[in-house]
């Protein structure tokens, strides 16, 4: 069993995550700061080589050197390897070699699983986890195999190959990453309705979590759909049609953005950056080019994110609805939050009301902290990028590479603590709530509001 250095005391599974996540990162870092990782075989630094090693593991794809022309194929194939650590998490790799050599899975490390993949219980959770690797090698291939339809007649066999199976990953992972060049994205092929369908299937899988996809899967056999994914579905699909409703509205005639594409063009563009903020990182508009008023409404949706146990970061789709009509209930002056006929467990709302205050708190002291640091930039880019990085989205109005050495390390911090750091803190409060307190203090009265 690991200890802690500072305390001596066995290492919760919290913890042991977010060293399993730092370990990768710095082994990421390493790696892309050799001169072979570049194209000018120049070292990156190491501030450049952390940024880019913690935003391809956090699944963010904020980029502070253009990711298709600055590394090489060396440097690209280790941000796809963190890629896809970062995105089904580096237990579930684990626990693929351990199975793999044939070594049992102790229940410590069931316990590590438990916490990374959000599960309320053990049972299963090895079995989960075979079939989120499965599961993620076949969806990836298949989407590798759609995009090099796509990508192989515009650049070749060869690079065609790799692009598919690079976006492919970065998709499925929610990543957001791109070897396109010139900080593009996918901004040329805006028309394309081959590369946006095969795209947006892949980051929507990704982000409905991957108990959910298994269960959708199992449908068909089973009949039957559980409470948590009848939540993540419903705010999913009503998220994804508000926010293409907005932001056609809001760009229709925007010149920089919707204003030159044809009506059916600007359907798929907006469905487009309606899912993307959640947190896929890929854009078909210019996302500086937005107006202001969509550049806030996207900021929501970031901050939003995906939901539980998926390649997606934010508060999730789940904390969302529980806030929300946990809110409803009080105003309404009912006692029980009730969704599809099914109460909410006390637990569930506490949790979610403290993963909401943490991740508010957490935006709003970065937010100030970059905007000190970086006072040349207007604040509600500065807003937008730190709301991308903590939801690990990597959608950017364009000022990530111009941030100073301070900037980028708070940004660095903002992408890890959106990774692991709300979910952490929760769980260390839940079991500080599980103690007995050896005395109860008396209450008094506080005005509120």
């Amino acid at each position: 069993m690991k200890q802690n250095a500072l305390t001596d005391k066995p290492m919760n599974p919290a913890q042991i995550l977010v060293m399993g996540f730092s370990t990768i990162i710095f082994m990421g870092m390493v790696l892309l700061n050799l001169p072979v990782a570049t194209v000018s075989m120049k070292s990156a630094g190491l501030i450049d080589a952390l940024f880019t090693a913690t935003s391809a593991v956090c699944v963010t794809g904020l980029v502070v050197v253009d990711t298709g022309t600055y590394w090489s194929p060396f440097g690209q194939g280790v941000i796809l390897m963190l890629i896809q650590i970062g995105g089904i998490g580096f237990m579930s790799m684990a626990t693929f070699w351990a199975l793999l050599i044939g070594r049992k899975i102790g229940l410590k490390n069931r316990m590590i699983m438990q916490e990374a993949f959000n599960q309320s219980s053990l049972s299963g959770i090895v079995r989960l986890v075979k079939y989120v690797l499965i599961l993620t090698l076949v969806i990836e291939g298949i989407g590798a195999v759609l995009l090099s339809g796509f990508f192989i007649p515009i650049y070749g066999v060869g690079k065609g190959i790799v692009f598919a199976v690079f976006h492919s990953v970065s998709a499925y992972c929610n990543a957001g990453f791109d070897l396109i060049g010139g900080y593009q994205s996918f901004t040329p092929f805006v028309t394309s309705l081959h590369l946006n369908l095969v795209i947006l299937g892949l980051l929507i899988t990704g982000g409905l979590g991957f108990s959910v996809v298994v269960e959708l899967i199992a449908f068909k056999r089973t009949r039957k759909i559980s409470f948590h994914t009848k939540v993540v579905l419903s705010v999913t699909g009503i998220l994804l049609l508000m926010g293409f409703i907005v932001i056609f509205a809001l760009e229709y005639n925007n010149p920089a953005t919707l204003g030159n594409l044809n009506f059916g063009q600007k359907i798929l563009a907006s469905f487009f950056q309606s899912a993307t903020p959640r947190t896929a990182g890929f854009n078909t508009l210019d996302t500086g080019a937005l107006k202001e008023v969509t550049k806030f409404f996207v900021i929501i949706l970031m901050f939003i994110g995906g939901s539980p146990g998926s390649t997606a970061g934010g508060i999730k789709t789940t904390t969302l609805a529980v806030v929300l009509l946990s809110v409803k209930t009080i105003v309404m002056g009912r006692r029980d939050t009730v969704i599809f006929k099914k109460r909410v467990r006390s637990e569930a709302m506490n949790r979610a009301f403290i993963i909401f205050t943490i991740s508010l708190i957490l935006v709003l002291v970065m937010v100030l902290l970059v905007s000190a640091a970086e006072a040349d930039h207007d604040f509600l880019d500065i807003l937008f990028e730190t709301v991308s990085a903590f939801g690990t989205v990597g959608l950017s109005g364009g000022i990530t590479p111009e941030l100073s050495g301070i900037g980028k390390l708070l940004i660095i911090f903002t992408m890890f603590a959106g990774r692991v750091g709300p979910l952490t803190v929760v769980v260390a409060l839940a079991h500080r709530t599980q103690k007995i307190e050896p005395l109860r203090y008396p209450e008094d009265k506080i005005s509120i509001g």
